[in-house]
């Protein structure tokens, strides 16, 4: 689908024909994180994933691609990426290495082809949203159509933790879920002790 404005991120879902919209939104250079993202789109924060600069120990820089109120779990990320270790980039290396500043990384178009993994509960939804590689304007798309685009895979690897965690006697389980569009949810309780509640 064509439009007016163009990024990198959109000429290289032009160049493979994938159909997508823009939207766009005001920058707030104090909140460039993805929940403000989200609640400026009108979507909620797991719909709108954020991208991760990462280096692997054996495969070296790649993408994760995670829920806007998702954390990174890196062990996860580097089994299903071939590594035994893996961190995140540090800030001032994200636009020597993409091309991208913070705000406006997105997994398509960036300088090199590195591989991206998208965590899988981008497949929950009809559309997600991934920066379009600028601040202020989000690519939607379907999550095949984004994964396809990035040339990545999907994989486990993001982890909601709900704090302080003994709010969750508030919610209904069966509601958090739908609302979450999640199988599962860890919980962090005292002494380093994680629970699991698995949807059924």
């Amino acid at each position: 689908m064509k439009h007016n404005k163009k990024t990198n991120a959109a000429r290289r879902l032009d160049e493979l024909k994938i159909e997508y919209r823009i939207m766009e939104y005001p920058v707030d250079e104090e909140h460039l994180d993805a929940v403000h993202v989200a609640a400026e789109v009108g979507m909620p924060a797991s719909q709108v994933f954020k991208t991760l600069v990462v280096r692997g120990d054996k495969n070296g820089i790649m993408f994760a691609v995670i829920p806007g109120d998702g954390e990174l779990d890196l062990k996860a990320l580097a089994r299903a990426s071939g590594n035994k270790r893996a961190e995140l980039v540090h800030l001032k290396e994200v636009l020597p290495l993409t091309g991208y500043i913070r705000g406006g990384c997105s997994p398509l178009g960036a300088k090199k082809n590195y591989p991206v993994y998208m965590d899988e509960t981008s497949n929950n939804w009809p559309e997600i949203a991934i920066s379009a590689g600028q601040r202020g304007m989000q690519i939607i798309a379907a999550p095949a159509a984004a994964c396809y685009g990035c040339n990545g895979g999907t994989a486990d690897f993001c982890r909601v933790t709900l704090v302080p965690s003994y709010k969750i006697c508030y919610y209904s389980l069966d509601n958090l879920f739908a609302q979450l569009c999640l199988k599962e949810i860890r919980l962090c309780w005292p002494e380093g002790v994680w629970l699991t509640l698995m949807a059924v």
